[in-house]
């Protein structure tokens, strides 16, 4: 009996020698085994955004639209802008900020660098330079150049001296400038120019719809002539009527009511909206995502625009503090039955914006 209790015990202690063995030979082996590196795919998955390829930007590459700029790579811009100062932004684009900067030759230009993090900034990056780069008028504002090294994007535009439609309007020191003010005369100036801008845009043999018509992407040069601006969200149509889109895009207040009932195809109607409630903000000053008190509720500015036509009050809608003396009641009544009609809720009913040019035309400057 007690010889088979030694060969049980003997038997137990066999095994556990033989398996701490086992066990310490794979620790050993996997301490030294190299650590495998997840494979893009899982990389990928890991990130909250996609980001852009490296590869496809490590070449420094450059090219001049205009015979102004003889020399520029991202040395040059980064000197003229004092390694891109906060100092010297002057707005800010989708995806990026825009600065103010005399390069070398003594010329004075609006460099916008894009955010090298955001996956949509090369995105609007192609799509600015692709656009720009081959439009010519003197309502689309001028591109240069651009530059691109690593993962650093820089387009390069014409300087405007008196910035965006937003600051000459909200910016408190410019609208107490005699010389900054916009008077009525003014303010029925940088429409026109605006509708002849976009009517140029939807008119092309491949039309272009711009997709974000809003006061901060219209820049004034010093003659208070209006330039659109900021073309990364733009898209050509290649069909007849709309070019399919999965994404919203655009700003609150501005964007057509189609997109809330989840019609996100961008279509010219979509900026003829936009013009529209532009057109009311700039007569009135009153921002479209506030909302306008009328007898005493809050409304939306399209639904107290109309409200304000349909009871024959469109000179009470004009901005307070332009001279009463400088109106003509029909001019006026005239300028907010277009601006009521781009803003109809109903596509279909918004004229086309050549037709809105004829229309304004026929006010008096």
């Amino acid at each position: 009996m007690d010889g088979v209790i030694i060969i049980v015990v003997s038997a137990i202690l066999s095994f556990f020698l033989v398996s701490s063995i086992l066990s310490c030979i794979i620790l050993i082996c996997n301490s030294t085994k190299k650590p495998t590196r997840p494979t893009p795919q899982t990389r990928s998955l890991n990130r909250t955004r996609p980001t852009p390829n490296p590869a496809a930007l490590t070449a420094c590459e450059s090219a001049a639209f205009d015979p102004s700029l003889t020399h520029l790579d991202m040395e040059e811009l980064t000197a003229a802008t004092k390694n891109f100062s906060s100092d010297l932004i002057i707005g800010e684009g989708s995806f990026g900020y825009v600065y103010k900067a005399t390069l070398s030759n003594g010329v004075t230009v609006a460099i916008k660098k894009l955010d090298p993090d955001a996956f949509q900034g090369l995105r609007e990056f192609r799509a600015e330079m692709e656009t720009l780069g081959k439009l010519f008028h003197d309502n689309i504002v001028k591109i240069l150049g651009f530059c691109s090294s690593g993962l650093d994007r820089v387009l390069i535009y014409e300087f405007m001296e008196r910035g965006s439609l937003d600051q000459l309007m909200y910016d408190e020191g410019q609208e107490n400038s005699a010389d900054g003010f916009l008077y009525w005369h003014t303010r029925k100036k940088i429409v026109r120019g605006i509708a002849n801008g976009l009517a140029y845009l939807h008119g092309l043999d491949t039309p272009i719809i711009h997709r974000d018509i809003k006061a901060s992407n219209v820049l004034l040069d010093q003659n208070f002539d209006a330039h659109i601006s900021d073309f990364g969200l733009a898209r050509q149509i290649q069909g007849p009527h709309s070019h399919v889109s999965t994404q919203v895009a655009g700003t609150m207040g501005y964007m057509p009511p189609e997109y809330r009932e989840g019609n996100t195809a961008a279509t010219v109607a979509a900026d003829v909206y936009s013009f529209g409630i532009l057109m009311i903000e700039i007569a009135t000053q009153n921002r479209p995502s506030w909302p306008v008190k009328l007898e005493g509720k809050s409304i939306g500015l399209v639904e107290w625009a109309r409200e304000m036509v349909g009871l024959n009050r469109e000179i009470e809608m004009v901005y307070e503090k332009i001279p009463r003396d400088g109106l003509i009641e029909e001019e006026v009544k005239e300028y907010f039955r277009i601006a009521c009609m781009c803003s109809s809720d109903g596509w279909k009913e918004r004229p086309a914006m050549k037709d809105v040019v004829e229309r304004l035309n026929q006010i008096p400057t």
